[in-house]
């Protein structure tokens, strides 16, 4: 078994999202204005994550943003792959979450590849404090 870069081990709470168009247009935060989130990657190479809008109510007619999402990790420096074996979203089974990672200002910045969402082509980013090692 692969070392674990034991920057990322830990359990991180979500600090802030932003999302941007591929214009750069600012774009609404994923996970609403509140979102909530936590991660644990565990020094065997196993995670969990839980992401969802945080809001204690929502305007009527709009979905809360909910995802979670746990699997073997791997982490190389620079970029964090993930074989999910288990999510609210049964299509993320059995495939890979990759997200591009780097750690500033204290922060561990996750970014996934862009993606299509609402309409729009996206480009997110959480930021993650680490809350215990």
């Amino acid at each position: 078994m692969t070392a674990i870069d034991p920057r990322i081990v830990g359990t991180w709470r979500m600090k802030s999202t932003a999302g941007r168009d591929d214009a750069g247009n600012i774009l609404p935060p994923p996970y609403g204005p509140v979102a909530m989130g936590l991660v644990v990657f565990q020094a065997d190479g196993r995670m969990m994550a839980v992401l969802c809008d945080g809001r204690a109510s929502l305007p009527d007619g709009e979905p809360r943003q909910f995802m979670s999402y746990a699997g073997n990790y791997s982490f190389d420096g620079t970029t964090l792959s993930t074989r999910v074996d288990a999510s609210s979203d049964a299509s993320r089974v059995g495939g890979d979450q990759v997200r591009s990672v780097r750690f500033e200002n204290g922060l561990m910045v996750l970014a996934p590849p862009r993606r299509l969402y609402a309409g729009i082509m996206q480009h997110q980013e959480l930021a993650w404090e680490r809350i215990t090692r």
